[in-house]
């Protein structure tokens, strides 16, 4: 397994308020975070870091102790969230500057063949699998509702001018209700956990060819593409390619 992660500040931004975590090779439990705040000058920056923090404290802590069936994983994820979510909401209240303050969350624990992933907001999670690139994660967006609903296309949600309003978010309300799903993750497969700092100026298409042209520094050359395009948000991604490096040779 090759884990490969970056974050860059843009070229509109003054301030990366993008977090994330990946773990060691050698720590027990696979897990990797991405959080894109939002929310004033400082505020995103810390709603984004305290849910980094406090999901990976809950996970590690946590982990060892649970049986390691589905339902158990997925619910030690959604647990996380929640004592996230209620971090990050009660320090918003502590201080009026920071009231509008949220994050977007992805979570994903690789185990046994599996990808089980916790999800609010509208970064994303994408498994590439046999030269197929596919969204695990549905956007929390009010683009993403108007396109389920049948009212505009998904051309047209990509350039909707309020494609970055969201319907979800962690640490907006006391509580959070995120997604929780699970996918196989085998052999040959690439997990791409990004903010949409990335998606917002780089189709899916493209983040696949992209992918597919830089297998040595992917995470640069998507985060170049992103920025080559306007760069008007933070961008962060994080790839998880599930090879062997002595078959990358």
């Amino acid at each position: 397994m090759r884990i490969l992660a970056k974050s860059d500040t843009g070229k509109a931004r003054e301030m990366n308020q993008d977090r994330y975590f990946v773990s060691d090779e050698k720590d027990e439990v696979k897990l990797f975070i991405l959080a894109d705040g939002m929310g004033g000058y400082t505020g995103g920056e810390i709603a984004s870091t305290l849910a980094v923090e406090n999901v990976k404290k809950y996970i590690t802590n946590n982990f060892k102790n649970i049986k390691k069936e589905k339902q158990e994983i997925l619910h030690l994820i959604n647990s996380a969230i929640e004592y996230a979510n209620m971090i990050v909401y009660e320090k918003a209240q502590e201080n009026e500057e920071l009231h509008d303050m949220g994050t977007t969350l992805d979570v994903s624990i690789i185990y046994n063949n599996n990808v089980f992933i916790g999800h609010v907001g509208d970064s994303r999670v994408y498994r590439i699998r046999k030269n197929i690139i596919r969204k695990l994660t549905n956007d929390h967006s009010y683009v993403e509702k108007l396109v389920k609903e049948g009212t505009i296309t998904k051309e047209e949600a990509y350039y909707h001018p309020k494609k970055n309003m969201l319907v979800k978010a962690l640490g907006c309300h006391s509580l959070v209700e995120p997604d929780i799903l699970y996918k196989g993750f085998l052999k040959d497969d690439i997990l791409l956990m990004c903010s949409d700092g990335l998606t917002n100026m780089v189709k899916d298409e493209e983040i696949y060819t992209l992918l597919l042209n830089n297998p040595e520094n992917p995470t640069q050359a998507l985060i170049d593409k992103a920025n080559e395009l306007g760069g008007y948000d933070n961008i962060t991604a994080i790839i998880i390619d599930n090879i062997e490096f002595s078959e990358k040779n």
